[in-house]
């Protein structure tokens, strides 16, 4: 199985008013096509920074991110975006959509401005989507008709929209209630389970838990990771969120 993200001694500093913050130091790890990975850490750890550093949403100041064998540091601002639009897909705590906009419009979006397919096809797609996903009845509402959890499912029809190769999650479930969470949760695994790789962060052991392997950051810095496997079915999952405990418990982090 090929890597599908390679991060090579990445680095981000903030500078304000002359005071260096290294919110990133020397962060090596990647991950193979297919895989399922969660990165945890206290606040302030630099948990979305990563994210958004290897997604190329926001500049390192020295290292490298290898995505699908491409170095992002190396493109443009106009093939970057390309890139991030045909093979990412992005998942947000805040639900980010456009109010003015239909749910269904909201999701077709980012076909459309890929104009890979007509919009016919983009709708037949977006369509099938919601219906595995549960929420087609959601079709012809606004952000504000819908629940927490249907609008988060709408958020991951959305990223998948354009088959992307990887989806990056920022606390996709820090909004929900947990019975909510654990239902974007499955379809997140679905997607995972469908070939998508996925790169979370959450503070939820529970969330974590879905994943196959946890990295946990602290000031920037990977301390630890912690293999789990491919969660097999829901019923696995107390005993993973135990060992996943345990394992943290004993680091004493």
């Amino acid at each position: 199985m090929s890597k599908i993200l390679e991060v090579q001694d990445l680095c981000k500093t903030y500078v304000v008013e002359t005071q260096s913050n290294n919110v990133l130091q020397n962060v090596c790890f990647s991950m193979e096509e297919g895989e399922f990975v969660s990165v945890m850490g206290p606040s302030g750890s630099g948990k979305s920074t990563l994210l958004y550093t290897v997604s190329g949403m926001d500049g390192m100041t020295s290292g490298k991110v290898i995505f699908d064998n491409e170095d992002i540091s190396q493109l443009n601002k106009k093939k970057l975006s390309k890139l991030r639009l045909l093979k990412m897909g992005f998942i947000f705590q805040q639900m980010y959509m456009m109010r003015k906009l239909s749910i269904l419009d909201n999701i077709v979006l980012p076909a459309y401005q890929a104009k890979q397919k007509s919009r016919s096809e983009i709708t037949q797609d977006a369509e099938q989507l919601m219906r595995r996903l549960g929420i087609i009845e959601t079709a012809d509402r606004y952000m504000t008709e819908v629940s927490g959890g249907q609008l988060q499912r709408a958020c991951l029809c959305r990223s998948l929209i354009n088959s992307p190769k990887m989806i990056y999650a920022d606390e996709p479930t820090g909004a929900l209630n947990q019975k909510a969470s654990m239902e974007v949760m499955k379809e997140l695994v679905q997607a995972n389970r469908g070939g998508t790789s996925v790169l979370m962060v959450t503070h939820s052991e529970k969330v974590a838990s879905c994943s196959e392997r946890v990295i946990y950051l602290v000031d920037g810095n990977i301390q630890g990771e912690l293999l789990l496997g491919k969660m097999e079915n829901t019923d696995d999952l107390p005993v993973r969120e135990r060992k996943l405990k345990n394992w943290l418990d004993e680091m004493d982090w």
